[in-house]
């Protein structure tokens, strides 16, 4: 098979295992997922193999997260694995753990610059560098996984990000991850107003972060391997991470006993793989769509895990003395007002953030609306058996 006919191929189809593939995105574009069939996956993967023209690449793969976080880290290995696969080992990526070619918060500066020609992180922890980064991750009380994923991929989010990132930092990225809705985080005493906040230490990233601030927390940002020392002497009173399957690794019920819902600042957080736009214009066109499909993979694979795998976790913290807690209503109306608060004085300060905002905004009522109706209408009755 010649390669021209492999792009046609790689276009349509890439997952050795045969579900998803990415089309429709260049260098800067966006991405579109379409079905593709497992024979044409196989097919695609065996034609780069056999093809003596393509060259064998090897990355280093710098990542935000210690290897014991198996679910989350597993993003970046699902990506390496899968690139491995569909190319027969030619094109070879090797994740690293935070520490070892970058600090856990450093992985975009390091992509950018160069140094590493690919990371696997969370966009949100480069707020300091544009608030627009948040978008990539989530927003408080913005969208959930299945919403995010719909803009991101249908709704043109990809198509505004990836311009922005090209131009800022020299970097194209690809949704590589979703947790799906947190938890709300972890606090020593417990919150019963508005009023218990103030004055509290929390770990918590993003634009969250940046809310909990304007209602008198003072915040820290750590990463995850850092959290649970700093909870237990009382360096913070309080944090969040992810959610029980994590929050149990990471033994934050031995530091803490309140265990808060919801997680409202992010309701559906995608982590991306961030590549050196350099990098990325020196892989063969066939490579491009195979990181794509992988990223594409890692995506949907971290998702069912982490909804898999929560179950049990919030069972076992829970015979262990760990106590739920809603977060109060005057917490959560709070929030609410601040966080949009803050999303207009960006947006009247910083024209990349507003027109991101408004056409993020539009999409966020409209499916909020049709979601209402129909997940919302299900979700009522089928649940209704569960008193939180």
């Amino acid at each position: 098979m010649e390669r021209r006919e492999f792009l046609g191929l790689a276009s349509k189809a890439a997952l050795v295992g045969g579900a998803v593939a990415i089309t429709g995105c260049n260098t800067g574009g966006g991405a579109t997922a379409t079905p593709a069939a497992a024979g044409n996956g196989q097919e695609a993967a065996a034609a780069v193999a056999n093809d003596s023209s393509l060259p064998t690449v090897e990355w280093q793969m710098a990542t935000s997260w210690p290897q014991a976080l198996d679910t989350i880290y597993g993003g970046a290995v699902t990506v390496a694995e899968r690139v491995a696969a569909m190319t027969g080992g030619k094109f070879k990526i090797t994740p690293r753990t935070a520490g070892e070619l970058a600090p856990g918060l450093q992985v975009l500066d390091v992509v950018s610059q160069g140094a590493v020609p690919i990371g696997h992180t969370a966009s949100y922890y480069y707020v300091g560098k544009s608030n627009v980064m948040a978008f990539g991750t989530s927003l408080p009380f913005g969208l959930n996984a299945q919403q995010q994923n719909a803009w991101l991929y249908q709704g043109g989010g990809l198509d505004l990000l990836q311009p922005f990132y090209k131009d800022k930092f020299n970097v194209i990225q690809f949704p590589a991850g979703n947790t799906g809705a947190q938890m709300g985080g972890w606090w020593k005493k417990e919150i019963n107003s508005l009023d218990d906040l103030k004055g509290r230490k929390m770990r918590i990233p993003g634009l969250g972060g940046k809310v909990m601030d304007k209602l008198g927390v003072t915040v820290q940002v750590l990463p995850g391997g850092e959290i649970f020392q700093a909870l237990q002497t009382g360096a913070i009173d309080g944090a969040e991470w992810v959610g029980p399957y994590d929050d149990l690794k990471l033994s934050f019920n031995k530091a803490a006993k309140y265990y808060y819902f919801p997680g409202w600042w992010e309701p559906g957080p995608t982590l991306e793989i961030q590549v050196n736009l350099d990098e990325w214009n020196k892989l063969p066109q066939e490579y491009q769509e195979i990181l794509k499909t992988a990223a594409y993979e890692a995506n949907m694979t971290m998702l069912a895990t982490y909804d898999a795998k929560n179950i049990a976790a919030l069972q076992e913290l829970i015979d262990g003395g760990t106590e739920l807690r809603r977060y109060p209503e005057d917490v959560m109306s709070a929030a609410q007002d601040a966080a949009f608060e803050l999303f207009n004085e960006y947006a009247a300060a910083d024209p990349d953030f507003k027109s991101i905002f408004e056409q993020w905004s539009k999409f966020r009522d409209g499916i909020f609306q049709w979601n209402s109706l129909n997940e919302g209408g299900f979700t009522q009755f089928a649940y209704s058996q569960f008193d939180w």
